[in-house]
């Protein structure tokens, strides 16, 4: 879990105002922006909408400081500017003066894309599963092409393990749960740990779910919000677009396979990990809460985060999903031929 940053970049996030904010992207760019500086919903980040003159729209993103460090963000615009050139559907930084991608003020990075409008769906007609499919294989036929620097590994034994290790070092759950959720979980990483060796991992979106894929009319699908793009399993960006747990979805993972498959090829034993994934979520949505109330108090999305109900539930959640992947056999091969 990346750290928090209690600094000067940290003060100067917290200072960024409209004034500032427009003069920063008219510096970045060179262009005149009208006055509008509408904040947009980020949980982590802060971003606004905004627009040139012209009346193009910008969208502009202010990195919190101690998330993620220079080189892991300019992974995330490598990988999205080696997409666009390939012209898969993703929203692609705009260049700044300076031949770069990430502007700079006072330890805060930014980067300034085109704003591009569209909807999200929360159910898929069989075409559209074949076309996000299609849309997964392009995207990691290019993430294969070569790892990431500065990203996290998504296995167990690495990004889960140091997810638990922050939330229990931060002192986020009560005394008299913490051993619980801590024996618990690292069971659950000493089991499923196996199932990852000699996986294939590539760079992956990391964060494939309904919100993060958006569909413009008389275009296609397109994929957004590559913030958490990281090293991992390719199943990873399959998994939480299901709308059950994998026994239940045979017709979809078929569907999405059958467009994956068009552009590359897919090592379906792996989708024995889907359940296990879907534990380690477990894990890391609780450790980015707990990030949110290590720097602002508060988890806006899980307003009572830390209380011994949340944790119950938590362990509790944790425990049934470890059940299922017992009594699934993690270690089948997925019966599809």
């Amino acid at each position: 879990m990346p750290g928090t940053a209690k600094s000067a970049s940290g003060d100067a996030f917290q200072r960024l105002s409209p004034d500032l904010v427009l003069r920063l992207v008219e510096e970045a760019l060179g262009v005149r922006c009208t006055n509008l500086c509408r904040p947009l919903a980020s949980y982590i980040n802060r971003v606004y909408e905004l627009e040139q003159e012209d009346g193009s729209g910008l969208v502009v993103k202010f990195y919190r400081p101690g998330r993620w460090n220079l080189a892991a963000l300019q992974d995330e615009h490598d990988f999205l500017l080696e997409l666009a050139g390939r012209e898969i559907p993703v929203i692609a930084p705009l260049v700044l003066t300076g031949n770069t991608t990430l502007g700079q003020h006072q330890g805060v990075s930014f980067a300034l894309f085109p704003k591009c409008g569209g909807r999200s769906f929360d159910e898929y007609t069989d075409e559209q599963w074949l076309e996000i499919g299609r849309l997964l294989g392009r995207v990691h036929a290019v993430g294969a092409a070569r790892p990431p620097s500065g990203r996290i590994v998504m296995r167990p034994d690495r990004s889960t393990r140091e997810q638990v290790r922050y939330l229990l070092s931060g002192e986020f759950i009560p005394p008299d749960l913490a051993g619980e959720f801590g024996g618990l979980a690292e069971t659950l990483i000493q089991e499923i740990t196996p199932f990852f060796e000699g996986v294939e991992m590539i760079r992956i979106h990391g964060d494939c779910h309904f919100s993060n894929l958006i569909y413009r009319p008389g275009e296609s699908f397109y994929l957004i919000d590559f913030d958490d793009m990281a090293l991992g399993p390719p199943v990873q960006d399959f998994w939480m677009l299901l709308p059950g747990y994998r026994d239940e979805t045979l017709v979809e993972i078929d569907l999405l396979l059958e467009g994956y498959e068009t552009f590359r090829d897919f090592d379906r034993r792996t989708l024995r990990l889907i359940e296990p994934l879907r534990a380690m979520r477990f894990i890391h949505y609780t450790a980015w809460c707990g990030y949110q109330v290590a720097e602002e108090g508060l988890s806006r999305v899980m307003p009572d985060f830390g209380t011994r109900d949340y944790w119950r539930r938590e362990i509790d959640d944790l425990r049934d999903q470890l059940a299922r992947i017992r009594a699934a056999g993690a270690g089948e091969i997925f019966p599809f031929s």
